[in-house]
């Protein structure tokens, strides 16, 4: 005669599935967001691919924004109106969409409400030294100043676009400046660090699109975050830096140890 499970026998069976389910989680959780970074270095090539394209066709990089912060790399907005994602430097060179494709990981993380910037796709710009200059110059069309073709010296070790994040009270939103390691406003590293803005959020990894369009995937470093005037936590929210502080490290396509 067939003899049933126990009472016993059935929490013992519950509990190893319990456990199997608690082991497999997290895996399952990695596996996805390794997933979801081929898709996200897929986005950030495309942007550096664009941004080169661009070089060709104008002689300098995509400029960040311009001196009213209406228009930038990655969209623009009528003065006191909504934001278009599709009318950015770059959108003539994004395809079809003429606008950044979100990163799948940033899409389904906690974000803030009432935020200020919007279609960057959770990604940034070197604005210090590739979208701008450290001087913060404009042209006469009132568009910051960028690098010109030709003058990044060192695409393999000089960041281009990067994950990025800006951590406020109530969440993280979308950003769009990888912001370097230290302020520079024309005369070098000041040594004051802003709120970081490079997001590790890849199995606490960054993804890093070089300006030769290589993209990598590399582990934050600790260091002191500077000053968020918007109550936000960096470190709660995984931002920060990699790689030397020195002349602000890889952001800086000119500094003299490359």
């Amino acid at each position: 005669m067939n003899r049933g499970f126990t009472l016993v026998e059935l929490l013992v069976v519950l509990a190893i599935l319990g456990l199997l389910i608690s082991l497999a989680i997290p895996v399952i959780g990695k596996v996805q967001i390794q997933g979801q970074s081929v898709a996200s270095a897929s986005n950030l090539k495309q942007l550096v691919a664009a941004n080169h394209n661009y070089a060709i066709d104008h002689g300098f990089y995509a400029p960040a924004d311009d001196r009213w912060n209406n228009k930038r790399w990655h969209g623009a907005r009528e003065p006191g109106g909504t934001f278009d994602p599709t009318r950015g430097f770059l959108a003539d060179y994004l395809g079809q969409s003429r606008r950044v494709t979100m990163c799948p990981v940033f899409a389904s993380m906690n974000q803030a409400r009432d935020t200020f910037e919007e279609g960057t796709g959770g990604y940034g710009y070197n604005a210090s030294y590739i979208g701008g200059t450290p001087d913060w110059a404009y042209d006469a069309q009132g568009n910051r100043v960028s690098a010109r073709a030709g003058t990044l010296l060192h695409l393999a070790g000089t960041i281009m676009f990067a994950s990025t994040a800006y951590a406020r009270m109530d969440g993280i939103q979308e950003y769009p400046y990888v912001e370097p390691p230290f302020w520079d406003l024309g005369s070098g590293p000041s040594g004051f660090r802003p709120s970081p803005t490079l997001h590790f959020r890849f199995n606490g990894r960054a993804a890093i699109a070089w300006a030769d369009g290589r993209v990598t995937f590399e582990a934050r470093e600790e260091r002191p975050p500077g000053t968020n005037p918007h109550g936000g936590d960096a470190d709660q929210h995984n931002l920060g830096w990699f790689g030397p502080d020195e002349d602000n490290g890889f952001w800086n396509p000119l500094r003299p140890d490359q």
